[in-house]
């Protein structure tokens, strides 16, 4: 057998502790949101040696990640979201993974792992696209070695305890799409390093401790289509150069400290449909050229000192 297929079914038990012997030559086991899928992730699987994907999602899978993963060295694709899987405090099986040279996506989203993201995930396999490692307990700085990851298109770190500033290596991703670190412990300004994205398109920060001004070159990135920052600590005023993204749907800066008044250059969003502004300092006049903005369905700009 190469392919086994028996996603969104209700089968319940547990994976054979033999796996690896029943199924030597299998290239594709696909058992995800089978919802009654218990137990843990034998250790055999390692001698499933052709696996390329590995779908066991949406389960409830207990015990530790077994590094013996790490020896599937044509995996591919590696989905073990929304289960209660867990690690070691050094979360050793990343470690493992580094062995996986195709890996191009990794979910690990919704388990309760607990620990400090290691240094090693920097030597993840060079073709690694996607990255979803939110709903966690992550802990500590964000890995200057995450710059190494340069295929990657999306980064999802949000929903952790992370904690120290973004690295400037996050710069070196020139071909991120979509940038996820909402709802950590992160401080510090905003880097410039954030403007070499050049194919950025949804960048969220929301509920960090971000602080200072957004870079000016942000609005270099035409590609955006949602900045979500809100509930963070940013002052000072909207860079005009904002304006220039003209493709951008949503713009989120509710709940900060910024000032001054709205600029003129937020009309050219014509493709906005959320624009939100609230609970900031902003003042003087609200441009009446906003009522033209006909994509608009959700502006708000309470709790400021608008005229």
């Amino acid at each position: 057998m190469k392919f086994l297929d028996l996603q969104e079914n209700r089968f319940t038990g547990s994976l054979p502790p033999n796996i690896g012997s029943i199924l030597p030559n299998i290239e594709e086991i696909n058992l995800g949101s089978l919802t009654n899928l218990v137990e843990t992730i034998p250790h055999s699987i390692s001698n499933c040696s052709e696996l390329t994907i590995l779908e066991l999602s949406n389960n409830q899978l207990t015990g530790l990640i077994p590094y013996s993963i790490g020896y599937l060295t044509y995996l591919r694709y590696l989905n073990l979201a929304v289960n209660n899987l867990t690690s070691d405090s050094s979360l050793s099986f990343l470690n493992f993974l580094t062995n996986c040279r195709n890996l191009t996506s990794l979910s690990l989203t919704l388990n309760p792992l607990n620990g400090i993201l290691p240094a090693s995930t920097g030597n993840l396999s060079s073709p690694l696209r996607n990255f979803y490692a939110n709903v966690f307990k992550f802990k500590g700085r964000i890995p200057n070695e995450v710059g190494n990851l340069r295929s990657l298109l999306d980064l999802d770190l949000s929903r952790n305890y992370l904690v120290g500033s973004i690295p400037k290596s996050i710069g070196n991703l020139r071909n991120l799409q979509g940038l996820f670190l909402s709802n950590n412990k992160l401080t510090g300004s905003i880097c410039d390093n954030l403007c070499k994205l050049q194919f950025l398109d949804v960048i969220d920060l929301t509920q960090n401790n971000f602080s200072g001004s957004l870079p000016y070159c942000l609005g270099k990135i035409t590609s955006l289509r949602e900045i979500r920052m809100g509930s963070n600590k940013l002052s000072t005023t909207i860079p005009p150069s904002l304006g220039n993204i003209q493709d951008l749907v949503v713009l989120d800066l509710s709940s900060n400290n910024m000032v001054g008044s709205l600029p003129l250059e937020i009309v050219n969003l014509k493709a906005a449909t959320l624009i939100d502004l609230s609970m900031n300092q902003f003042s003087s006049r609200i441009p009446r050229e906003i009522a033209g903005l006909q994509n608009l369905a959700h502006l708000s700009l309470r709790h400021n000192k608008l005229q």
